[in-house]
């Protein structure tokens, strides 16, 4: 695909790394990488900004970035720490991962971030804020920038504090968890929707997303509304590792757009509930993308 030319793209912020799964197939990954390859698919031109190691994965992942069309420009390379590595494994049905540290991701530098014009949304994860250099990066990012930004929560133990939640949930504009992550951050005995509300006014934040699995997600927003999708019955399910990475590519492509909210999340959700007929987080086939593009009128 060539680079499309777009007035307002969106950076993406965080890790790239593999997931290797129990039958020894390794897939290209990490939320933040698959939110940018999906916005590529649809259409737009992401600038991922995140690093690998000097290695032959780090490789791959140049290599898989330049074929799809993507902007390699962001992407550093670690010369002491090896390109992200993660261990998939299943519990009742849910994917569990063993994260390992120190990784090229833990690392992006301040001095080596790309230049930052024609950008109009910013995009990050929480896995990719464990070492001081990468979070450093992404503060001096948001300093720079004044565009929306879009907190993607990803709880990883042991890997998070609820304290630096708490401070990168500050400077976002919006912030999404899924059920188990706002389970833990959150109180039982509390309803769900007004404790929500109060996440909305502490942190000053333009709205909250809340992604309920087979139960579908919802959008609440700074100004009292509440927007509910839930997926059409009866659909396929091989493999639920990136569904809400599919989900949030086509949320934030409906800020872009500037699509209604009904419009958002019944597109948001469409498109998770494909990803989940396949194997892995990506998909390498324009074909499939196409499809959405031309039901959306995006070409």
């Amino acid at each position: 695909m060539s680079l499309p030319s777009v007035a307002t793209r969106p950076i993406i912020y965080g890790e790239v790394l593999f997931d290797h799964f129990p039958d020894g197939i390794s897939v290209l990954g990490g939320a933040p990488f698959n939110v940018a390859w999906h916005l590529r698919g649809l259409g737009e031109q992401p600038l991922f900004i995140g690093c690998v190691g000097d290695d032959e994965t780090g490789r791959r992942v140049r290599l898989a970035m330049s074929d799809w069309g993507m902007d390699i420009a962001g992407l550093q390379t670690d010369f002491g720490h090896p390109t992200g590595s993660v261990r998939v494994e299943y519990l009742n049905g849910e994917p569990a991962y063993a994260i390992l540290p120190d990784q090229a991701y833990d690392f992006i530098q301040t001095r080596a971030l790309p230049d930052l014009a024609d950008v109009g949304l910013l995009y990050h994860g929480s896995l990719a804020l464990r070492q001081p250099p990468s979070r450093a990066a992404l503060d001096a990012l948001i300093s720079r920038v004044d565009i929306p930004v879009f907190f993607d929560v990803n709880l990883r133990s042991p890997w998070w504090r609820q304290a630096d939640i708490s401070y990168w949930a500050s400077r976002a504009d919006w912030v999404k968890l899924n059920q188990d992550e706002w389970g833990l951050l959150s109180s039982p005995a509390r309803h769900i929707e007004a404790e929500a509300r109060e996440f909305i006014d502490i942190h000053e934040l333009r709205g909250l997303v809340l992604t309920h699995g087979k139960a579908g997600a919802q959008v609440l927003t700074a100004e009292g509304s509440c927007y509910q999708v839930r997926p059409a019955p009866g659909g396929l399910v091989v493999d639920t590792v990136g569904a809400g990475d599919a989900f949030t590519a086509v949320f934030l492509l409906g800020q872009l757009h500037q699509w209604s909210w009904g419009q958002t999340l019944e597109r948001a959700q469409d498109f998770a509930s494909a990803m989940v007929g396949i194997r892995g987080a990506t998909i390498d086939d324009s074909a499939f993308y196409q499809g959405f593009r031309s039901a959306w009128g995006l070409g």
